[in-house]
């Protein structure tokens, strides 16, 4: 390989359009404003990256329609590589975490129950099967690396950025879930990414939007962060992903994670003995961008320890710095040697040298296969949290009644109140937004005094605001929602559908459960729940403090069933 074909190589790269070869000329706009170029396969001509990175249409490439499509585009991707002087095939990466907040692929893809999901089911087998759902689903559309398993220990419950996306605080949970998920996307047939190197569960800072900073010591980084990826490690995951925050126990300097010889050589490489591939988390973050310009954060992640270096802004500039210091000696031909070996050994090992293409035909079959959406359901069964029943209200009869099904969400009330009304229940919905105002507070209370029952769902109704230490406008309205449905006197079940935190300011409701998600198998699960189709077995994964912070309010591994 020459100089530049090996530099290519280190580069995880996005494109915009559903085709490698023709796009819409709003995606050739987007392309050429990156890369001078207009098709993704002429991105791939131009650069010759390892890896490409898809993304749906919320941050704008757009890759992800419908399963032929997408192996379609994998193909044609594939295709592009291999013409190359030297035929080395992509990595082609997409985040599917599953749950409800970082995914890629929607249906027909299946939706597996999200991290602290499985971690209030406490199953390393569900936790296998669930990855290798995923996985599957993902080689079929020719997409062979996930970014995933999250292996965050959250012990921070203002933590904006991990939260549902780890399966809990406790690091021997934590672990157990992901050793199993990496065997599982393993068995799926994709390549696995432990994220986010050296742990992101303590964070009150999102990285997307600034750089924090974990404070633990290096005790705790020992029995809290590391666990999870040494299990990681053990298992044999194939890359591990960096974190954009500070960590000054093991390097004072100050410098993220990311950037710091002291964390991804030191202590990742030397000290965890680990071999593998350690990628960048997206280098155009904020926890990025902030502190590194675009032709020094990608010189100085690689100098650090870091093989790939993920969405670099100003690709040209990113590349060509890279480049020149190989070229006056900064970077050792050597140490870029290491690095491109380790890529081209995970393709190796992935077979994609043998075997780069998919059969686009197969895709449909395998995507939302019957018996994945069977798994998901029942898996996604295993996790729903009784909390509270303190009014006896659960499990409710099949007697007809009046429902109504309120609180946050168009999508997740919408389909919670189908599930409901199929149990012969006369439903009526009212959604109410994230912060819902007092003029609406009062319609839904006049609904609530027709009905016989009110379901009411809240989405983070714990939130703080970090500047006051008071509830955010959202918090404090869902807060005065739930109050107001109270005062009714109308039996009302709360459902917290994703931070499990939000009974810690709803103490006054008698009947609270966490659903961790609010998939359509979350809500099914959820109403099955409701009416004692199954019997809640989900327990806490997260202890859930009281709001004056004076202790728990409910400890870990708490959750009641019926009968028991």
């Amino acid at each position: 390989m020459t100089l530049e074909e090996k530099v290519g190589q280190l580069f995880v790269v996005e494109v915009y359009g559903q085709d490698a070869n023709a796009v819409s000329p709003a995606m050739a706009a987007r392309n050429r404003a990156l890369y001078g170029v207009d098709t993704p396969a002429q991105v791939i001509d131009k650069y010759k990256p390892g890896g490409v990175i898809y993304f749906d249409s919320r941050r704008g490439p757009d890759n992800v329609r419908n399963p032929q499509q997408i192996a379609t585009l994998s193909n044609g991707l594939q295709a592009a590589a291999v013409r190359q002087r030297q035929p080395v095939p992509l990595l082609i990466s997409t985040d599917q975490e599953g749950g409800a907040v970082v995914f890629r692929l929607v249906a027909p893809a299946t939706e597996m129950p999200g991290n602290m999901a499985l971690g209030a089911g406490r199953s390393a087998a569900d936790a296998h099967r669930s990855a290798e759902v995923i996985g599957a689903e993902l080689a079929a559309v020719g997409i062979n690396q996930n970014y995933a398993p999250v292996a965050d220990v959250n012990v921070n419950p203002a933590n904006p950025v991990i939260g549902v996306r780890s399966v809990g605080e406790d690091p021997t949970l934590v672990s157990e879930i992901v050793a199993a998920q990496v065997a599982g996307y393993h068995d799926g047939g994709v390549a696995t990414v432990a994220k986010h190197f050296p742990g992101h569960g303590d964070t009150a800072t999102d990285s997307h939007f600034g750089l924090p900073e974990v404070t633990h010591t290096r005790a705790q980084l020992e029995a809290i962060d590391l666990p999870p990826f040494r299990a990681a490690i053990a298992q044999g995951v194939d890359t591990i992903m960096t974190a954009h925050v500070v960590l000054r126990s093991v390097d004072s300097s100050g410098a993220p994670a990311t950037m710091s010889a002291p964390i991804l050589t030191g202590l990742l490489r030397e000290e965890l003995d680990y071999d593998g591939l350690i990628v960048t988390d997206a280098l155009d973050m904020q926890g990025a961008t902030s502190t590194y310009p675009p032709n020094v954060a990608p010189v100085e992640a690689f100098k650090a320890g870091a093989d790939q270096l993920v969405l670099a802004p100003q690709m040209d500039v990113a590349y060509t710095s890279v480049l020149n210091a190989v070229r006056n000696g900064e970077i050792s031909t050597r140490r870029l040697d290491d690095s491109v070996y380790r890529i081209l050994r995970l393709k190796m090992k992935r077979g994609l040298f043998d075997h780069p293409f998919v059969d686009v035909e197969l895709a449909d079959k395998v995507v939302g296969a019957p018996d994945h959406l069977a798994d998901a359901q029942l898996i996604t069964d295993h996790t729903t949290t009784l909390v509270k029943n303190d009014a006896g209200v659960l499990p409710l009869t099949r007697d007809p009644r009046k429902v109504l099904v309120t609180g946050w969400g168009v999508t997740t009330t919408s389909t919670l109140g189908s599930a409901i009304g199929r149990r012969g229940q006369t439903v009526t919905i009212a959604e109410t937004g994230t912060t819902p105002s007092q003029t609406r507070i009062n319609q839904v209370v006049t609904e609530a005094a027709r009905s016989d029952l009110v379901v009411v769902s809240t989405m983070n109704a714990a939130s703080v605001n970090p500047d006051t230490g008071l509830p955010t406008a959202s918090a404090a309205a869902q807060q005065a929602l739930v109050k107001a449905l109270l005062a009714t006197g109308k039996p009302v079940v709360v459902s917290g559908m994703r931070n499990p935190y939000d009974v810690s300011y709803l103490t006054a409701a008698p009947t609270y459960l966490v659903t961790y998600g609010y998939t359509a198998a979350s809500m099914e699960s959820l109403t099955r729940v409701l009416f004692g189709e199954v019997n809640p077995v989900g327990k806490l994964p997260v202890t859930i403090p009281r709001a004056n912070g004076s202790g728990a309010l409910y400890p870990f591994g708490h959750g009641l069933s019926y009968g028991g």
